[in-house]
């Protein structure tokens, strides 16, 4: 979904239900609410003509759920700390019926002229909520490199994700460059997030950061991109920080590409300059990856002061044309033993959204 076919952004109006919610926050008309939660949870809807943000704004604690109803909003959202276990899905169960996209990018100019965005700051959503859900959505971000060739900063980040716990659960993730931040709320903290059954898409880094990050069951593609060199990009790029054991771990994934055979790598490292201790952990199994990623090198550097071959990169049992051993030292692979310590639950910990 590219933003010619988005329809036109929409502003916000807001409807509370559930035990203790307060009174109605819709102005205008006032569309029909739902029932409340057998959990008591308090609820918002949100509604063409709303504002999601309003939405997140309005929440005044933990244990709230904000559910979108179908159309495209187009606007920035943040959901602060205080937001604690709350719960952002759409109202149907097709996560392509609520959109959630804006078009920044890294080299954006703010608008009250104080610089631009930067990577994590282009992003449109962001959560440093611990315990936050995400479900049947599609956050996108439709900055196009071909709209803006004076923009060299050409990040621009769909969500950007930095609490404990956070569980995306069938959401769909669209942009080009860095499509998916996966962070942490300090360099000494390693942070928690589950993906399941999401589709995530772009070109280069576009799933990155230094999170302990299981996706399973999702589906990564690769977009086509018209550059006459290669590599057009990457999957991943993991910054692990060195004190933590587990980084990136993809189980039982699939990887498409939208362009042609071998354009991509799989990985390479992100050593960021301001964690120059970083040691990057990968793991990728049980994966039917295509033809789009190289099979031959499917890792390359980011800078090549820290060479890929020096982290923490590991396959396991993966199998497609994109996964073919022809170059064993070009692949490492877990033996079975190890794969044992990479596991959901060895990452995840005491934390289980999957149960």
């Amino acid at each position: 979904m590219r933003r010619r076919t988005l329809l036109a952004g929409i502003t916000a109006g807001l409807v509370a239900t559930g035990a203790g919610a307060g009174p109605a926050l819709a102005t205008g008309s006032s569309p029909a609410t739902g029932p409340a939660p057998a959990t008591g949870r308090r609820v918002l809807h949100v509604r063409p003509g709303d504002s999601v943000q309003a939405a997140v704004d309005a929440v005044t604690g933990p244990g709230w759920t904000i559910v979108v109803h179908p159309g495209t909003y187009r606007e920035v959202v943040d959901v602060p700390p205080a937001a604690a276990e709350l719960t952002l899905r759409g109202a149907t169960r097709d996560p392509r019926d609520a959109v959630i996209v804006y078009n920044n990018a890294n080299g954006t100019q703010k608008p009250d002229g104080s610089g631009t965005y930067g990577t994590a700051g282009s992003a449109t959503f962001t959560s440093a909520a611990p315990g936050l859900t995400v479900r049947d959505l599609t956050l996108a971000n439709d900055w196009l490199r071909a709209d803006h060739p004076e923009i060299t900063g050409t990040q621009a980040v769909a969500a950007y994700t930095y609490g404990d716990r956070t569980h995306f659960e069938n959401v769909r993730l669209l942009a080009h460059q860095d499509t998916l931040f996966v962070e942490t709320t300090a360099l000494d903290v390693f942070d928690r997030q589950y993906f399941h059954r999401c589709y995530i898409e772009g070109d280069v880094d576009f799933v990155f950061g230094r999170a302990t990050a299981v996706f399973e069951d999702c589906h990564f593609h690769t977009l086509r991109r018209d550059v006459a060199f290669t590599p057009k990009g990457m999957v991943f790029a993991p910054s692990t920080a060195r004190a933590n054991p587990h980084g990136i771990l993809a189980l039982r994934c699939r990887i498409t590409s939208g362009a042609e055979d071998g354009a991509y790598k799989l990985a390479r490292p992100w050593v960021p300059t301001y964690e120059t201790t970083a040691w990057p952990s990968l793991v990728v199994r049980e994966t039917r990856i295509g033809p789009g990623i190289d099979a031959v090198t499917p890792y390359t550097n980011m800078r090549e002061a820290y060479p890929w071959q020096t982290m923490r990169f590991r396959e396991y049992r993966n199998t497609g044309p994109g996964a073919a051993i022809t170059v064993p030292e070009n692949r490492p692979q877990l033996t079975a033993a190890e794969a044992g310590s990479h596991t959901k639950r060895t990452y995840l910990g005491d934390w289980r959204p999957h149960a």
